[in-house]
């Protein structure tokens, strides 16, 4: 097996992926070839199949396993594979988990701590709310466990939103201690529910694509909605309480052209949104620079704006 980010500039290899992505196209001359994403535990990796009516490309889908066989070539600053030979791989010639990047950490480790978080929340109606989801409810423990943050940019693999959501409301601890203005049990509570919508905007692995109410209504609207169903089996439930909660969530983007409804009105708002923001980012830089060891400048990134470089100090 030879993983996605071992691969190096001038390799010829012949090895299995998944095909993540499959999409059809011409070039200028309007000669067919295939653009390909292949995805192992490590990566993705962009292929090509230039002449995908040739007799050593086999018929595939999207989402098959693929053998695959090419020259390992490099493209505006990215590793591409160019293929010259493709069939469907057999079910006893792969392990599925070689194929799902998942998580460095420990998944329990990980969930053991965001739960004693949870419990530091006194208010009786958070507590609720925490208690519905992530001590009661199995199915939605489970799949929150499993789960990525994203599909692409940051923490996009099984176990991300775990490690995504624990890394928020470590960044909520310390603003808490330094201060005083945030209400820690509104903070903790919003921290640790303000992604739980990803568990129905993305499908799981392998496919690890929008859904139907992803791509309708997306995360922020559908943890909106999850709060609800919790707060809901608590009659008692302070009005003015629930709409914080609910504003904390809705507007964890920060910005209107950042997918929040509204913008961050209250304090604990407003950290929810640095800590999240924060985190995202800093992973993002994790993944961009754990995928280019070797080089020094990596180029411009359009995310950040700016040319990017690792610092020459050994970590």
């Amino acid at each position: 097996m030879r993983y996605i980010n071992t691969l190096r500039e001038g390799e010829t290899i012949r090895n299995i992926y998944l095909c993540k992505g499959k999409r059809s196209a011409e070039t200028r001359n309007g000669k067919p070839y295939d653009n390909l994403i292949l995805q192992d535990k490590t990566g993705t990796l962009d292929g090509k199949v230039w002449d995908p009516n040739s007799g050593g490309i086999a018929d595939y889908d999207e989402m098959d396993f693929v053998e695959v066989y090419g020259e390992v070539i490099s493209y505006n600053n990215a590793l591409q594979l160019n293929i010259k030979q493709l069939r469907k791989a057999y079910e006893d010639e792969y392990n599925p988990a070689d194929y799902m990047p998942t998580t460095e950490k420990s998944t329990e480790g990980m969930y053991q701590e965001l739960l004693a978080y949870g419990r530091q929340v006194k208010n009786p109606y958070l507590r609720g709310v925490i208690e519905y989801y992530f001590e009661k409810n199995e199915a939605f423990i489970k799949t929150f466990k499993g789960h990525s943050a994203a599909k692409t940019v940051h923490h996009g693999f099984a176990g991300g939103l775990l490690e995504h959501t624990l890394s928020v409301v470590k960044f909520c601890e310390y603003m808490v201690s330094a201060y005083p203005i945030l209400n820690k049990d509104l903070l903790y509570t919003a921290a640790m529910c303000h992604d739980i919508g990803k568990t129905k905007e993305l499908s799981a692995f392998p496919e690890n694509d929008y859904t139907d109410d992803g791509q309708l209504l997306g995360h922020i609207i559908i943890g909106v909605e999850m709060v609800g169903d919790a707060i809901r089996t608590m009659p008692e439930f302070p009005e003015k309480l629930a709409s914080e909660l609910k504003h904390c969530i809705i507007a964890h983007h920060g910005e209107l052209e950042y997918g929040s409804p509204k913008k961050p009105a209250l304090a604990e708002a407003m950290a929810l949104n640095f800590a999240d923001c924060t985190d995202a980012k800093m992973q993002t830089l994790t993944e961009i620079f754990k995928d280019k060891n070797g080089k020094d400048w990596i180029g411009y990134n359009r995310l950040f704006e700016t040319n990017l470089r690792k610092t020459s100090l050994e970590t």
